[in-house]
């Protein structure tokens, strides 16, 4: 099948489906885990360096997690490894993108996973059901963000801790049209979006959220996508293929995590990529605070 850049696909499985059948997709389509067998693929994210930066958020809870967002349901199979019961919430039905592939997921991987098909913007729980809410690339697409903010809060427990990781974000209106050109999915479904790191900030604290952590996008391996740690350090030095002979002292530098660690501090100082990705870690007041 051979797409026009003004073409795009009327669902995202069959948008996905699409971009799983290219030859040259599939570093993208693993690096997105959407390739199968799924339970491979929620095991690696599970054994990822993002899932191990996010685990240390979740030291300390227990109890009711809600996945929303949850796509194939890769973060609730990790989240039920980490002994959460576990609700998703992803309004497609979908058995390859959506609830049918977490169902099924759940079922291969003999985890108690409850599947409820709907929106962040209007959750249908009640006040102070969760522990943990989880979104993984969600707040980017919700029609208002505020309101998603504001269901999440509602649904938290006092005390409960709402972590939303690798969304993206513009330093000004002019940058989401560039955004949308280069985002490498965009152009087959649509349905991308980013706004201001002010924006989303602004959201978490207007609805009553305590800031905890914000990653910017070289802070953490959460924001590192498509790359873990290894291969960002492989990027730095084959991006001095000009000067072959710097090639190897950069690679053994760069392998000392402490230096490796001020070359990222450095470089997230004149980070201004349209889409980078942020991760915000935020916390529901507890009754007696």
């Amino acid at each position: 099948m051979q797409m026009s850049d003004d073409v795009l696909f009327t669902s995202w499985e069959s948008a996905v489906s699409w971009l799983r059948a290219q030859p040259d997709q599939q570093a993208l389509v693993n690096a997105s885990y959407y390739d199968d067998p799924l339970l491979a693929a929620a095991k690696r994210y599970h054994a990822s360096s993002e899932w191990q930066a996010i685990q240390k958020y979740l030291a300390g809870y227990s109890g009711e997690a809600l996945d929303i967002g949850a796509g194939r349901g890769i973060a609730s199979f990790a989240l039920a490894k980490e002994h959460f019961s576990v609700t998703s919430l992803e309004p497609d039905s979908s058995n390859l993108v959506g609830a049918g592939a977490i169902k099924s997921l759940a079922i291969e991987a003999g985890l108690t996973i409850k599947v409820v098909e709907q929106f962040s913007e209007q959750l249908p729980f009640s006040d102070g059901s969760f522990d943990v809410v989880f979104a993984r690339a969600v707040l980017h697409h919700t029609s208002n963000l505020e309101q998603a903010c504001r269901e999440v809060y509602r649904v938290l427990k006092p005390g409960g801790r709402f972590i939303a990781v690798r969304e993206h974000v513009i330093s000004k209106p002019d940058d989401l049209k560039y955004f949308f050109q280069i985002h490498p999915l965009h152009k087959l479904y649509g349905g991308e979006n980013a706004f201001l790191l002010k924006k989303y900030k602004s959201a978490l604290q207007r609805v009553g959220f305590v800031e905890h952590d914000v990653l910017s996008p070289l802070k953490s391996p959460i924001n590192y996508f498509p790359h873990t740690q290894d291969s960002l350090r492989e990027e730095l030095v084959d991006r001095l293929k000009k000067t072959p002979f710097i090639q190897p002292l950069a690679r053994a530098l760069l392998a000392i995590n402490p230096i490796f660690k001020i070359c990222i501090l450095m470089l997230s100082l004149v980070d201004s990529r349209p889409g980078r990705l942020y991760s915000f870690v935020s916390d529901k007041p507890s009754k007696s605070s």
